[in-house]
């Protein structure tokens, strides 16, 4: 009997590669995508929206910190992939009590190409997963050289790094801290994160950053920050740089992350771009 070691040090015994896979995280569900489980994956949480037809045709078992055993036992699977900060500790150690539970822990870039090939080896899938985490780091690695080297000819000049603030959450208002997998995106993007010395994900007063010279950034999720919040938050911060962000491009460390180091670049030649208002005019 194989076992297999999750990201918490645990051990997962399987008697074979799983057939019914439920998947309690929405960027872990893309990566089963990835890998070409369409037909082990038989559960997912009502927030794994990639891919749209899993969304549509998988069974849900609840939310990602919801999670309803009575749908689970229906499903009976044979691995449960689950994360320490998506899901809820007890309802995870409920589950591991009947089933196989997997569980990652994704703090930073290396912790997600990790998981990917981990993911890969308990699932039978490592020929594929191995070249993706292959691919991913590649780019990240194109990524930093644009970031740390602005004579590079693939990048335009770069300027200092950005100071940002990154909001995920409003009423309280509350931001991306230091030891988070979005502060090690916004690192890799070339950008300051101004709540660094903070933990988790601090409640904040926009009052707080009036003065500074920063950019706020509001994502797309778990809040669903829209035009509308850009001008709430010029209320308070008058002089401030507001961009609406991907979220999914910032959190979801699955095979998402393909798409994040270009996603990233052009976010900050953005960024640096001088707001409309004060762009020479074409006297033309």
């Amino acid at each position: 009997m194989p076992v297999f070691s999750d990201q918490l040090g645990r051990s997962v015994a399987l008697s074979h590669f799983p057939k019914r896979i439920i998947s309690l995280v929405p960027s872990q569900t893309e990566l089963l995508y990835s890998l070409g489980l369409e037909e082990s994956v038989v559960g997912i949480t009502r927030f794994c929206t990639r891919p749209q037809t899993w969304f549509r045709e998988k069974s849900r078992i609840g939310g990602t910190k919801a999670i309803d055993p009575v749908r689970v036992d229906a499903l009976q699977p044979d691995l449960i992939i689950a994360n320490k900060e998506e899901n809820e500790r007890p309802q995870v150690e409920a589950l591991a009590e009947r089933y196989p539970v997997w569980v990652s822990d994704v703090k930073t870039l290396a912790d997600a190409l990790a998981m990917i090939r981990s993911v890969g080896e308990i699932t039978g899938t490592a020929d594929t997963a191995n070249p993706l985490a292959a691919d991913i780091a590649r780019r990240f690695a194109t990524l930093d050289a644009a970031v740390t080297s602005p004579a590079s000819q693939t990048s335009r000049v770069i300027a200092a790094c950005p100071r940002v603030a990154y909001l995920i959450w409003r009423n309280p208002w509350m931001a991306a801290g230091g030891d988070t997998f979005i502060h090690q995106m916004l690192a890799h993007a070339g950008f300051t994160n101004v709540f660094e010395a903070y933990n988790r994900y601090p409640e904040i007063d926009l009052s707080d950053l009036a003065g500074s010279d920063i950019t706020i950034l509001l994502s797309s999720e778990p809040y669903p920050f829209r035009e509308r919040h850009i001008r709430e938050v010029k209320e308070s911060l008058q002089q401030a740089r507001v961009e609406l962000v991907d979220g999914e491009m910032f959190s979801w460390y699955g095979s998402r992350l393909l798409l994040a180091p270009a996603y990233f670049q052009q976010l900050r030649e953005t960024i640096q771009e001088p707001p409309e208002a004060d762009r020479p005019k074409d006297k033309h």
